[in-house]
């Protein structure tokens, strides 16, 4: 079913604004957890690697919390997408400012909450905050196809032959009764064995044709059968689904740029998250007096973040501008920040570097533009639910291996050149990958049949 035209604007500025704000509340205190980081090393007393899988486990995978966060990102990001396609990135930009914001928020306002309420009364008034997602929720109204109704639900005699995953087709349901016959006569003759007790005469009873059996009415075993016979069907077509889905997965990671991708969003997030989570402790190993701080290392992230996104995504919208090698660019200059951290060993330095990586860390603005570009609209959601999963869960395993590098060697020096390194691996093997294809395709490619699977990299964006 192939969705309207994108309107450019109309609902959709209705979309761009709940969306804002659902990034804003979902992402804020995740992404400000490093002002907690410093509660949680002095309240537990464990070592940084230990107390660091809190904060990643709450921006990546494997809690309730990161699960919501994680469906709702997917869904501003399809639904906004679904709304523009002239001006997709700066819409795309706007949204994802949301989070940004709520970084710098979050981490004045959850500072200021620790204070008067204690850690915990902290995570309650967060945690209220968030239930105002569900008015955003509300508004959210994804398009429909232009020309087409909505789809009906088939019977379960209509559905087609494809749908049955053997040779042999089902069975009818005059096939189904006289099987239930057959059981509910088997079963009367048992019940008449047990309630008797004579078991001697089961061999009598098996063998005499004349003893009659209360039946059960046609109508009770007709429904009966028409429910087995529906729940037959229902089970070959979802399995059918699901071997469709992993062939539609499948299919994607045939093209190489997507591949690319998949690796580098990992490699992204096992590097490029810690500096929000462990900045603020990598300025207190520094011996960075606090009358130095002006301002949170963390707000000054989360402030250029927001920038970040924002010009990133006004970017994509030029012609002459190539997505993909903006993305790649942003990957690379973002390593060598994440690198040069081990030299600063003052707050001016400290707060330069926040200022690059939080600038460059706004290229989540034009990550959905890129995806979009690779796999074509249709696929967007099932390409970037893929991508992001993973993203979360570089999200969980990079603060722990920095932490556990401090643990190792008391110092962060070897933990941020393995960050770097990650992003840079990351991004030059996604420059690699697009190189060839990216340049090949500019003319524009014959729109697949519905039936096939064709993801080919499209023209320079």
């Amino acid at each position: 079913m192939e969705l309207k035209k994108s309107p450019d604007g109309g609902w959709g500025w209705v979309i761009v604004f709940v969306s804002f704000f659902t990034q804003f509340l979902c992402y804020g205190s995740p992404l400000a957890v490093g002002v907690l980081y410093i509660e949680w090393l002095d309240a537990f007393g464990e070592g940084k690697g230990k107390t660091a899988w809190v904060g990643s486990l709450a921006s990546g995978v494997g809690l309730l919390a990161s699960l919501g966060c994680g469906l709702l990102y997917t869904a501003t990001v399809t639904i906004t997408c679904q709304y523009f396609d002239d001006r997709r990135g700066l819409a795309l930009g706007l949204i994802s400012t949301g989070s940004s914001v709520g970084l710098f928020i979050y981490a004045a306002l959850q500072r200021m909450l620790v204070e008067f309420y204690g850690l915990d009364g902290c995570l309650l008034i967060v945690g209220a905050l968030a239930l105002n997602i569900l008015a955003c929720g509300s508004l959210m109204r994804p398009l429909q196809s232009s020309d087409c109704p909505l789809p009906k639900k088939i019977a379960p005699e209509d559905l087609p032959d494809k749908y049955c995953i053997y040779n042999e087709k089902g069975k009818n349901l005059e096939e189904n009764i006289n099987i239930l016959d057959k059981s509910y006569s088997s079963e009367e003759k048992c019940r008449s064995i047990l309630a008797n007790g004579d078991w001697k005469q089961e061999s009598l009873l098996l063998k005499n044709p004349t003893v009659t059996h209360t039946k059960e009415p046609e109508t009770y075993k007709k429904k009966v059968a028409e429910q087995t016979y529906f729940c037959k069907q229902l089970a070959k077509r979802k399995w059918q689904l699901y071997k469709n889905y992993c062939g539609e997965t499948v299919a994607l990671f045939k093209n190489k740029v997507f591949s690319a991708l998949f690796i580098a969003i990992l490699l992204f997030d096992i590097g490029g998250f810690p500096p929000s989570l462990l900045m603020e402790d990598v300025a207190r190993s520094s011996n960075v007096k606090e009358e130095e701080f002006i301002m949170p290392l963390i707000s000054i992230i989360g402030i250029m973040t927001a920038v970040g996104k924002l010009l990133l995504g006004i970017l994509a919208d030029f012609k002459w501008i190539n997505t993909l090698y903006l993305y790649v660019a942003t990957l690379i200059i973002m390593g060598l920040a994440l690198c040069a951290i081990p030299f600063a060993k003052s707050y001016v330095t400290l707060a330069l570097l926040s200022a690059i990586l939080g600038f460059f860390t706004g290229n989540w603005s034009i990550f959905p533009y890129v995806t979009t570009k690779t796999v074509g609209i249709e696929k967007l959601a099932h390409a970037y639910g893929i991508l992001m999963f993973f993203a979360g869960l570089g999200n969980s395993l990079g603060p722990p291996i920095v932490g556990w590098f401090y643990d190792w060697t008391q110092t962060y020096d070897i933990a941020f050149y393995f960050s770097g390194f990650c992003v840079l691996l990351g991004g030059f093997i996604l420059l690699l990958a697009a190189l060839p294809s990216w340049n090949t395709c500019n003319k524009q490619l014959p729109k697949p049949a519905p039936t096939t699977f064709l993801y080919k990299v499209a023209s320079n964006v």
